[in-house]
Parts: structure tokens; sequence; C-alpha cells
């Protein structure tokens, strides 16, 4: 196991290659057209089957027509008003009501909408600064994140993120986030050690980093429940429990990122209800709306938001917000997709479906191109690596998994594909005839892939 410049242990390559191979530029961009159900047609007509939900957030499919006729009734009587000056809108009001009831994994108290998962992490920091400032701790003001997590595209939320594409050029991280372990227990386990015992080691690093740094210097931890953009990556057993418990031990907040994860896609409403995660902070977005409008908002606990609000008294304003925050046509929008939820008890559908996607995609694993096949409700990745070994990696200019991605469009189904790792997360409306289709979309990729690999290896001979 080699020894990475973050100082965990791991193979030292980037899990997230460009998203685009460069062999793949030349092709032109797949103009998506139209959107029905689980599909999505392009320019010419083709139909796709969206195994990853759009970008995880279709969770309703491409067309459900209460969203749009919510969206086009809220434009009809308020298609736009902002919310600072101590104003705002009643959808707003609304779904912060209904979000604020939704999420029990711990007591939240007030809401702040965003227009995506990265503003939501981006604003998480300011909050977390601005806090610490106002109870008197202005050094504590450093974010720990994991290696390989995705937590957005912004500044800050980039910086947060642990995968180096997302750094290279980009004068990324700043010096107060820091990174570390990735909790993937299949690729950076020592031999011989069980699950538990690689959590307890992961837990030991973290608390070291947090006394390297000083406790007082650390303010928030931020953490998916399932890493999503990395390629799926559960925790292993006992991990968060472990990790709270030092997190709790040195007074440093728990961001839980449930981006991707947030409403029903793991089975459970959120991940932290999973996990059994007990957050100070939570964001979401995707799912919220189900990306027809873009929307995202930040949760808040009772404590902190009492200092914010007290400290904002004091100053005479909270000056901190978008033109779009808590946008009316958004928040309807999501107002109508939380009451799907609800009305479909959407836990339960996933729950029902999630058996047969598990099952049929991961009895591919004893293919000679495939690590490892991982996943948990309706969400799954499929890691390519030679001999199946996560020490052996095929050579990136052979493009396993885009070539994968692009055999998968050729016989109708769209996937996502970073480096030599596929993720597929696809619609909660997904039938099982659909489900059918995609299983057997995959197979005939995957031996297509199989072929290449073949030949590849051939011609190095």
């Amino acid at each position: 196991m080699a020894k990475t410049t973050n100082g965990f242990t791991g193979r030292g390559h980037d899990m997230l290659a460009p998203f685009t191979a460069a062999w793949m530029i030349d092709m032109g961009p797949l103009v998506i057209e139209k959107a029905e159900g689980s599909y999505v047609y392009d320019i010419n007509g083709k139909k796709y089957l969206d195994s990853l939900s759009g970008l995880w957030c279709s969770t309703l499919g491409g067309n459900e027509p209460r969203l749009i006729e919510a969206a086009n009734k809220q434009l009809n009587k308020l298609p736009f008003y902002h919310s600072f000056w101590n104003r705002t809108t009643k959808p707003s009001l609304d779904l912060a009501k209904e979000l604020l009831d939704m999420f029990t994994a711990n007591k939240m108290a007030k809401v702040f909408f965003t227009n995506s998962g990265s503003e939501a992490n981006d604003t998480q920091v300011k909050l977390v600064w601005y806090y610490n400032n106002a109870i008197g701790r202005p050094n504590k003001k450093k974010f720990i994140s994991r290696a390989n997590a995705y937590h957005g595209s912004t500044y800050m939320s980039a910086g947060l993120s642990g995968l180096p594409s997302l750094h290279l050029k980009f004068d990324l991280p700043p010096e107060f986030i820091l990174h570390t372990d990735c909790p993937h227990y299949w690729n950076y386990h020592l031999p011989g050690e069980t699950e538990e015992e690689y959590s307890t080691r992961l837990a030991n690093n973290l608390e070291n980093l947090i006394l390297k740094e000083g406790p007082e210097t650390v303010a928030a931890f931020i953490a998916e429940p399932i890493m999503g953009g990395a390629g799926v990556i559960l925790p292993p057993a006992t991990y968060f429990e472990k990790v709270q418990a030092i997190l709790k031990k040195y007074d440093i907040l728990f961001i839980a990122d449930e981006v991707i994860c947030g409403f029903g896609r793991l089975g459970t409403m959120f991940g932290c209800d999973k996990y059994n995660i007990k957050p100070d902070l939570v964001s979401i977005a995707k799912a919220l709306s189900c990306g027809y409008v873009p929307i995202g908002a930040v949760l808040v606990s009772t404590e902190i938001s009492k200092v914010i609000s007290s400290q904002s008294n004091q100053l005479g304003v909270f000056c901190h917000g978008f033109t779009y925050s808590g946008h009316p046509v958004a928040c309807a929008v999501a107002l109508e997709a939380l009451k799907i939820y609800k009305e479909k008890n959407i836990t339960e559908v996933v729950n029902k479906i999630a058996p047969k996607f598990q099952e049929g995609l991961k009895a591919f694993i004893d293919s000679p191109i495939i690590g490892e096949i991982r996943g948990t409700g309706l969400m799954l990745s499929t890691e390519f690596v030679d001999n199946k070994s996560p020490n052996d990696p095929f050579p990136p200019e052979w493009a396993v998994g885009p070539y994968f991605g692009t055999q998968c469009e050729k016989y109708g189904m769209l996937v996502s594909f970073s480096g030599d790792h596929i993720n597929m997360a696809p619609p909660f409306t997904l039938s099982l005839e659909e489900l059918d289709e995609m299983i057997s979309i995959y197979g005939k990729a995957l031996k297509d892939t199989e072929k290449r690999v073949e030949e590849l290896k051939s011609q190095k001979k």
C-alpha cells in the first residue's frame, strides 16, 4: 500500500479522473431533447434509459405532471420574490416547515435556502465561522473532509472535496481545509484487517490529525453518509459511531452532506437515518426538487441557529444570502415533490426495487475486469481493475470506465463514469421491466468491455 502526500493510506492515484475521456472529446456532445419517465431522448430521437436520474436528482422521472403543474401555478401567481430585509414568500416558509418536520435524525430549527448543493456547502463554512466568532472561538476555523469526497465545485465546496482533479490548477484546497482518510474498506484496508478494525484505525488517524492541528483550531467535519462521486463508497462497520465520538470529544461540529443520499435513495428518508448520524448542520439539494428547478438548503440545529440569531440581532443584520434563495417557484416544486414522497411512501417504493437492482447487477462480480460492485438502496458503483485487485488499476489511457459508458450509450442506457468506476442511481419510478432492461444492457456493455481489455492486453505483449 502506498502513502499519498495527504498522509492517508492508498494507491496514490486520483479516484476521479477527468469527467470526459480525452478520446471522447472529438465525438461531440450528446444533446438531450426530451424526458419521459425513466427515459431521455436525444435530438435524433434515440431513447436512453437514464440510470443516473439525470445527475442523482430526477427521482420521480423526467416528466412528473404534478411538479410541472406546481411550477406553472407558481409562475402565474408570483414568479419571483427575494428573501432579503425580512421579506419572504409563502412557498419558502411552507417548505422550511416541511423540511424541519421531515428531518428527524437530529432536531433542526432553521433552514437557509440556496440554489445548489455546492452553494449549501459553501454556506456551511460561513455559518460555522460566524457561529464560532459569536461564541468567542475565533481560532476554531479549520474544516476536515475526507480524501475522495465530493462536496461541490464552488471555491469553498471544491476545497472541501477531496478529489485532486478538482484542485489541480485551481489553487485548492485553501490551508484551512484538511483531509483525512477515505473510508473505502475494499480499497485501503490492511491485510487481515476487519471492517471494524479499519474503522478504528481511521478514527485514530482522525483524532491524531485533530491533535496535530490543535482541537482549538478545528471547527467542523463534513461527510456524505455514502460517498457518491468517488464511487458509492459505503462506510465500514462502526465508522460513523467512532467518528462522532471523537468529534464530540473535541467539540467539533458535524456537517452531513445529504445532497445525494437525501429523500429516499438509500431506502431511508436520509442517509443520517441509515447510519445513525446526529449532525449539527445538513446540506440538501438534488432530489429536493427532483432536479426540475435548482434549489438547495442548509438545515441548522437549534443551538447554532440561536447563536446566529443573537449575534445578528446585536449587529443589526445577518449579511449572507443569494438573489434566488428561497425562490418561490423552486420552493413550490420542492413542496410538491415532498408531498409525492409522502403519498407514495417513497422509502417503501425504493426498498421494493432495491434488492433486484443490487442483486441483478452484483451478479456480474465474477467478471475478470471488475474489482468491486458496491451499493445500497438505489445507488451502485462498479470499479474496473485488473486481477480483481485495487492495487492493479488499468492504464489510464485504456479508459476502461469511459469505454464501458460509451457501450452502454450505444445500447440505449446512460451511466456516469469517473476514471475506471461507473455510477448508477436510477429514478424511484423505475419499473421492474425497465430494471430488467438496465441489467441486460449492463451485461452487453460488460462483454464488449471485457473483449476490449483483452485486445489491449494482447497489443501490449
